[in-house]
């Protein structure tokens, strides 16, 4: 499929389908004229990508990452490894740290309007 058809399929856009290629993120082949061809499985692997991106992993732990993962069910691959694994944990400790931080503010943000309604 051209990069059209699968920024539609997708809902991102060609210049960030054209980042992820230059990233190695994204390898589509080319055509005889020179054009963009993606496999059907681009698809998966670009709903992976911005996944991962949602979590706030940089493009570049994305790069090291995604050749461990099955597109489809992101299960681990044969090409994990024990560096992997321990630096995915990392990651996960560093999402539940923001997660605990952004609870906190959310609990203190809610004792400021539950003030503001009593005073009001």
């Amino acid at each position: 499929m051209r990069i059209g058809e699968l920024a539609r399929r997708t809902g991102v856009s060609e210049r960030s389908l054209r980042y992820y290629e230059q990233q190695g993120l994204l390898a589509p082949d080319r055509t005889p004229g020179g054009h963009r061809d993606y496999p059907e499985r681009a698809v998966d692997r670009v709903i992976r990508i911005q996944e991962l991106l949602a979590a706030n992993l940089c493009t570049s732990k994305i790069a090291t990452l995604l050749p461990c993962m099955r597109d489809a069910d992101g299960g681990p691959a044969a090409v994990a490894t024990p560096r992997l694994v321990t630096e995915l944990t990392a990651e996960r400790a560093r999402i539940d740290r923001t997660i605990a931080d952004l609870l906190r503010s959310r609990e203190v943000l809610d004792e400021v309007i539950e003030t503001a309604r009593e005073a009001g």
